[in-house]
């Protein structure tokens, strides 16, 4: 698969998009991805704040400040894009289970629906692994829910990605993290089903982009989301 050729290939088409979640892990190492392909003409990020970024190859993007309560005002942000990425969440830990299910559901379809209204052909979702609406655990079933219901909406093209444990590779003072870190993304190049960098996360939505769908809704287990983030590393 030549990924330099399929970025050229892409950019010809002078497409644009939105990413929600850009402050997050996997929403920073995607925006990340993005930006250093240059492969959209157009990136705008939707969100509660605005981000500060140093690195001048962030100066062009547009950022659209929202109220996730009352998403229905701001309808505009989410019109005349091609492609949209969301990653928003949060932890029942965090949140407690009604703001979990605020975020992680009623946020995330209600900016499925304004997408889809708003011309939006290709939308890609961060789940997790094991989402089933049908589970009776919180989490679980509320990623499965959600699944469903933008599948409903009838979007040309459904990405949804199904991570295993995330690995973030932050800077943080404490041995036991760092050796625990080490540990498991060790484990996760033998065994992907168990975790993956949240790097190739981001690095997989980025090149399954760049492919033509085979199915109108695509469903991406933590194994073949490894795999597609394997592609254009360096040897």
């Amino acid at each position: 698969m030549d990924l330099n050729a399929m970025e050229e290939n892409y950019r010809q088409k002078n497409r644009t998009c939105f990413i929600l979640g850009a402050s997050g892990e996997t929403g920073k190492a995607l925006l990340k991805e993005i930006v250093e392909r240059n492969i959209f003409s157009s990136i705008t990020l939707i969100g509660r704040r605005q981000l500060t970024f140093e690195d001048k190859a962030y100066e062009n993007l547009v950022q659209k400040v929202v109220d996730f309560e009352k998403l229905d005002e701001y309808a505009e942000a989410f019109q005349g894009h091609d492609v949209g990425y969301c990653c928003l969440g949060t932890t029942k830990a965090k949140a407690g289970a009604e703001g979990f299910v605020r975020v992680d559901h009623d946020y995330v379809l209600k900016s499925a629906e304004l997408a889809k209204a708003g011309g939006c052909s290709h939308f890609h979702l961060e789940s997790s692994k094991g989402a089933d609406k049908t589970s009776s655990f919180l989490y679980l079933k509320t990623k499965g829910q959600v699944e469903a219901e933008i599948e409903d909406l009838g979007f040309e093209r459904f990405s949804i990605y199904r991570p295993a444990v995330l690995l973030v590779d932050r800077e943080e003072s404490r041995p036991a993290e760092w050796v625990a870190r080490k540990f498991l993304c060790a484990v996760s190049s033998v065994l992907p089903s168990m975790s993956i960098p949240i790097t190739a996360v981001a690095r997989a939505m980025v090149v399954n982009t760049l492919t033509d769908g085979e199915q109108k809704v695509e469903i991406l287990e933590n194994k073949a989301i490894y795999n597609l983030g394997k592609i254009g590393d360096k040897e």
